[in-house]
């Protein structure tokens, strides 16, 4: 698959998962974040286990559960506590390090070399979040800022140990792994904090369903296939993406307005997206240290 296209395909799924906050604000029964994230992972998972017909090794149950844990079952976790506990816009700020974070773990683990274009644009980005998203008069709350920290830096993890860890299997295959064993994490929380789900409308069951199979199953079997193709390096600027689409819904079908200062960050978020790539990108297999 030609660079462009699959820069383009990793490119949507952070775009995607911008539309996370609306839809579960608007079509998804309230008070449920344990047993939402739990269902947007566990039957896609086992849906896509069964789609490809292969389940893992048990020499690799430790490290899915890693994976699983890092990419879904605490980073899920901690993102619904940073948005009970915090303002969406400080949440969103703080998870935005998170492709900072990306780049020095990926010297530090993958060594992968790191370059100011990069580096400047993760900088860049924080503060094009920060002028998209944050309320200046937003009250700081300590357990919010450390879920939200805590969050960014789990999802950054899980970010590198994807690449590390990376099996013979296709993309889609380890999306399902991986899927399976975060809602597998989150099964036994959500059935002991949280109560019975009300009966579902048609408007509930169309919310997992997206959440499930688009927000989960398309776009994470986009975003590990970047992992594996393109490297944590390449892609981790897309990131950004999300509080951008989350603001575009939120003007385009809650009737928020924009000020110029959120139209300025949003400019500067797609510089950064579209120029913090680094010059050493490759999609090459063999610059991957044995795990």
């Amino acid at each position: 698959m030609p660079r462009h296209t699959e820069l383009s395909l990793a490119a949507l799924a952070p775009a995607i998962w911008g539309s996370s906050y609306i839809v579960t604000t608007q079509m998804l029964p309230d008070g449920y974040p344990l047993t939402v994230a739990m269902l947007r992972a566990l039957p896609t998972g086992i849906l896509l286990m069964v789609i490809t017909r292969r389940l893992p090794p048990v020499a690799w149950l430790g490290k899915l559960a890693v994976l699983g844990a890092l990419n879904f079952s605490i980073f899920w976790a901690a993102l619904f506590l940073a948005a009970y506990r915090l303002p969406g816009g400080v949440a969103a700020t703080l998870g935005a390090v998170q492709p900072l974070i990306v780049l020095l773990l990926a010297r530090a683990v993958l060594g992968s070399a790191l370059h100011s274009r990069g580096l400047i644009a993760a900088i860049l980005g924080i503060f094009g979040v920060a002028l998209l998203v944050l309320d200046p008069a937003a009250h700081p709350d300590g357990i919010g800022i450390l879920a939200a920290l805590g969050g960014a830096v789990s999802m950054a993890c899980g970010v590198v140990l994807t690449r590390k860890w990376q099996p013979p299997v296709p993309a889609l295959t380890f999306t399902a792994w991986q899927l399976t064993a975060g809602g597998l994490l989150l099964l036994p929380f959500a059935l002991a904090f949280e109560p019975a789900l009300p009966p579902l409308t048609a408007t509930n069951i169309a919310g997992f369903l997206w959440l499930g199979l688009i927000g989960a199953a398309l776009t994470y079997f986009f975003w590990f296939r970047g992992i594996e193709q393109l490297g944590p390096a390449a892609i981790t600027r897309f990131g950004f993406l999300s509080p951008l689409t989350a603001v575009i819904l939120g003007w385009a079908l809650l009737g928020e307005t924009l000020s110029p200062a959120q139209l300025s960050g949003a400019v500067i978020v797609i510089l950064c997206v579209a120029l913090g790539g680094t010059p050493a990108q490759r999609s090459s297999r063999t610059s991957r240290r044995p795990a």
